[in-house]
C-alpha cells in the first residue's frame, strides 16, 4: 500500500488518479484524519500502517502565484521545508522509501555554451540570447544528436542544468522568491536522508482548464511574460515519478520534466493556432515593467537537463508533442 500526501492539491489530485489507473492500492491520507506534520503522530502511523512507499505531495505554492508566499512567510517555510524535514526523518526511522515533489524554481536561466565555452546565464530575456535562442538547438538529452547538424565552434547552444548543479535561485544564492528559497531548503534538509526520490517539477500544465494549469494562466494574462522555460505535463509528471519508484531506479534527485524547453511566444502560438481563441496577446515590453506593474517578487526561468531521469529507462514525451497533445484536447472548465 502507498500513503499518499497532499492529494487535494493540483499535483496530489494527479498522483491519485495515476494511482488509480495502474490499480496501485493507496491511501490518501489527509489531515483531517491524522495531523502528519506532527512528527510523532506520523511516525506512529508509518509504524502502525507500515506503507510500501509514503508521496509526498503536500506543499505551499501560494495562490494565485506565488507572490503570496512573500506575506505567508511562516506557512511557506513550514510547507516546504520543515513539514519534509519531519517527513524524511520519520521515514528513515522506519526505513520506508518516500518520494517528494520538489520544484525546478530553484534554478534561473541555463548553461550557454558559445564558441566553445559554457557559462551559466541567469538571464534569458537579453535580447542576443533570445534571438540566439529562436534559432538554436537546446541540447536536451532527447535531441543531443541532432547538434551534429551545425558547427560547434560558430553555433550558441543551450543547456540544462542537471541534478548536481547548485541551485543558483535561492538563498544561498539571491535574489529569489520566498517560495524558490524554501523549496531549495527543503531539498537540502532532505538529501541523503533514508531512502528518498526528490522529484522536480516545472510550470505544470495539461488539457484540463484549471487556475493552476500554465496554458489557463497563459490565456488569462492581461499581458503575458515572454521568457524561455522547461515546463511539467502534469500526468507525465506523475506517471514518471511512481515509474521511479515501480521500476526501482536508484534513489536520488531527479529532474521530471518534458525534454526540451519553450519560449513563452512559442505557447501563445500555439494557442492561436490550435484553440483559435477570440482575443489578441500582449507582451510586456521589458521586465522592468513586468516587475513594476504584475509581479512582487523575482520568477524563475530555467531550463531543466532530464538526461538522468530519461538515462534510468523512463519515458517522458518531448515537450512539443506534450503541449500539442494538451491543446488539441483542451477542455475548458465549467462553471
Amino acid at each position: 500500500m502507498i500513503t499518499l500526501l497532499g492529494s487535494t492539491g493540483y499535483i496530489g489530485q494527479a498522483f491519485a488518479a495515476e494511482l488509480n489507473r495502474r490499480g496501485l492500492a493507496f491511501e490518501a491520507l489527509t489531515r483531517s484524519q491524522l495531523d502528519y506534520t506532527r512528527f510523532e503522530d506520523f511516525l506512529a502511523y508509518l509504524r502502525r500502517a507500515k506503507p510500501a512507499f509514503v508521496i509526498n505531495a503536500a506543499g505551499y505554492t501560494g495562490k494565485p502565484n506565488v507572490d503570496a508566499c512573500e506575506t505567508a512567510k511562516a506557512d511557506t517555510l513550514q510547507g516546504n521545508t520543515l513539514f519534509p524535514a519531519m517527513l524524511g526523518h520519520a521515514c528513515a526511522a522506519t526505513d520506508t522509501p518516500w518520494g517528494h515533489v520538489s520544484s525546478g524554481c530553484i534554478y534561473s536561466g541555463a548553461k550557454v555554451v558559445e564558441q566553445g565555452v559554457e557559462r551559466i546565464e541567469p538571464d534569458l530575456t537579453k535580447p542576443n540570447l533570445r534571438e540566439h535562442y529562436r534559432s538554436s538547438i537546446p541540447l536536451s538529452s532527447s535531441i543531443k544528436e541532432r547538434a551534429g547538424e551545425r558547427s560547434r565552434s560558430e553555433a550558441v547552444f543551450f543547456r540544462g542544468f542537471t541534478e548536481t548543479d547548485t541551485p543558483n535561485f535561492s538563498f544561498r544564492s539571491p535574489p529569489c522568491s520566498f517560495y524558490s528559497g524554501t523549496k531549495a531548503l527543503g531539498e537540502e534538509a532532505i538529501a541523503g536522508v533514508g531512502r528518498s526520490y526528490i522529484w522536480r517539477l516545472r510550470i505544470p500544465f495539461d488539457e484540463f482548464d484549471n487556475a493552476r494549469n500554465y496554458l489557463s494562466k497563459v490565456q488569462r494574462y492581461s499581458k503575458v511574460y515572454d521568457n524561455v522555460n522547461s515546463i511539467s505535463h502534469r500526468r507525465d509528471f506523475v506517471a514518471a515519478c511512481i515509474d521511479t519508484w515501480e521500476k526501482r531506479v536508484p534513489f536520488g534527485t531527479y529532474n521530471v520534466t518534458n525534454p526540451g524547453a519553450v519560449t513563452t511566444r512559442q505557447v501563445v502560438e500555439a494557442i492561436q493556432r490550435i484553440l483559435k481563441p477570440d482575443r489578441s496577446f500582449e507582451f510586456w515590453e521589458s521586465d522592468e515593467e513586468f516587475y513594476k506593474v504584475a509581479a512582487k517578487t523575482p520568477r524563475s526561468n530555467c531550463i531543466m537537463d532530464v538526461s538522468k531521469i530519461l538515462g534510468a529507462g523512463i519515458k517522458i514525451r518531448s515537450v512539443e508533442e506534450a503541449l500539442e497533445d494538451s491543446l488539441r484536447n483542451w477542455q475548458p472548465e465549467t462553471k
